[in-house]
């Protein structure tokens, strides 16, 4: 390649492409979830780029924890602000709840038609196990040092102050939810606001009619419109491999990994039937 050839190269304009995808919280040994931890490194080298012009918020998430989507979201706005780099949010199957969240940090959101938006709420849940217990015969025995300590607890009796507690807390945390689309989406809000935040979702087209999304688009298409045809696209990634995240690190580590692979495997179980619930509860 000769040195115009590589001057050119570098002249084109740079697009960082940051990819969130699957439950937000939720993790495995063979499927990182997405994570503040995770993401900070990738979000931070995206906005390093040289020649940047514009980052991508590439998004496929059913939601899961409000604190981490938050706090990618913050991370994002931060850095656009700082390095003055506009960001565009496209979403995939779907962007619900904190998957929402995350597609807020975005000055623009795009939509597929048929993505899934919105889902403005907040869920918790689990199961009683207190008839099966006693069908069973066993006793259940609980010690703790504080009243509150043991509230929902899944072998316990439910009881009704424990979930207006719960109630309350889901209410701020949705509170909070609510203000953050006011802030960000403000005025492109079409419809009646206190509409918007029942829970609810809608697909692409409709999402733009009442102003959860800008318009529909492809992140490919839209950057090309914006910056070229040449535009050149960076998608920022974790650089290890499967089996290095595994048993990386010498014989010590994986005398570590080995000592720990049936809690390891439980866990990951655990994690892949939450992750499936969260997909599950809008039919994906």
């Amino acid at each position: 390649m000769s040195v115009f050839s590589k001057i050119l190269r570098r002249s084109r304009p740079v697009v960082g492409v940051l990819r969130f995808s699957g439950p937000i919280g939720i993790s495995s040994r063979f499927k990182p979830g997405v994570s503040f931890e995770n993401a900070a490194p990738q979000i931070d080298e995206a906005f390093s780029l040289g020649g940047l012009k514009a980052v991508a918020l590439v998004i496929n998430s059913p939601g899961g924890s409000p604190v981490q989507s938050a706090q990618i979201m913050r991370r994002i706005r931060d850095l656009a602000r700082e390095k003055d780099v506009p960001v565009l949010a496209f979403t995939e199957d779907i962007a619900a709840s904190g998957g929402y969240m995350l597609a807020l940090a975005g000055d623009e959101i795009f939509a597929h038609e048929a993505s899934i938006i919105g889902s403005i709420g907040v869920i918790a849940g689990g199961f009683g196990f207190t008839g099966l217990m006693e069908k069973l015969g066993v006793e259940r025995r609980l010690y703790t040092a504080g009243t509150n300590k043991a509230r929902l607890d899944s072998f316990s009796p439910e009881k009704p102050e424990d979930v207006a507690w719960l109630k309350s807390l889901q209410a701020q945390i949705h509170d909070y939810f609510k203000d953050m689309v006011k802030e960000r989406r403000g005025r492109r809000l079409k419809t009646e606001t206190d509409g918007l935040f029942t829970g609810d979702v809608w697909l692409g087209g409709p999402a733009v009619d009442i102003g959860l999304v800008d318009a529909v688009g492809d992140v490919r298409t839209v950057m090309r419109q914006r910056f070229g045809k040449k535009v050149k696209f960076r998608t920022i990634g974790a650089r290890k491999g499967l089996l290095s995240g595994l048993f990386g690190g010498g014989g010590a580590q994986a005398s570590s990994h080995a000592l720990m692979a049936d809690k390891g495997l439980a866990d990951d179980l655990l994690a892949s039937i939450e992750a499936r619930l969260i997909w599950g509860r809008f039919g994906l």
